[in-house]
């Protein structure tokens, strides 16, 4: 199969996503995540966090439903 793709394509619309443990976070979040050890950040290429989320899945669908491709960061 020979079909031209086009990788720039998606060229600044990946998003990162990646596990932040609760007990790291400030405060006034630690108050709003009840009894969650982890949440999921999902960070544009230059690393400014624009989601942060309860559930692995919920950060995938969030960054698809604005047009984002969702990369997992381990």
């Amino acid at each position: 199969m020979d079909t031209p793709f086009d990788f720039n394509e998606n060229a600044g619309r990946i998003v990162y996503v990646k596990t932040v443990d609760v007990a790291d976070l400030p405060d006034q979040i630690r108050a709003e995540a009840g009894d969650h050890e982890q949440l999921y950040a999902v960070h544009d290429e230059e690393g400014q966090q624009l989601a942060l989320v309860a559930d692995r899945k919920l950060a995938f669908v969030l960054a698809r439903q604005h047009d984002f491709a969702p990369v997992a960061v381990h």
